[in-house]
């Protein structure tokens, strides 16, 4: 048992920096959000993006920068991120718990 956790260790090692590197982007791309979209979940008048599917966020993003889904703003930041991009942001997002309201 020892050694295939000793065996294994080293891909736990590779494997770390690269999540970390992807949520570090994700986080990054996330700040950019929080200029009007809560990062806590509540919804205060302008929709909430925590905790989205990754697939629900990409196809909404997809929407925004063919104008199927019109909005001036949202058209533009997603018009300005690469697939790749708005696929970690996705997967921040997706990663992220709302917060209960407090009453």
């Amino acid at each position: 048992m020892m050694v295939l956790s000793l065996a294994a260790s080293p891909l736990v090692l590779v494997a770390l920096p690269s999540l970390a590197a992807e949520n570090d982007q994700g986080a990054q791309l996330a700040a950019m959000c929080a200029a009007c979209h809560r990062l806590d979940g509540l919804d205060q008048g302008i929709p909430s993006i925590i905790g989205l599917d990754e697939s629900k966020f990409a196809g909404m993003m997809a929407e925004f920068r063919s104008d199927a889904r019109k909005s001036q703003i949202m058209g533009v930041v997603a018009r300005s991120l690469s697939d790749a991009e708005i696929a970690d942001l996705a997967r921040y997002l997706a990663a992220r718990q709302k917060r209960s309201e407090r009453p």
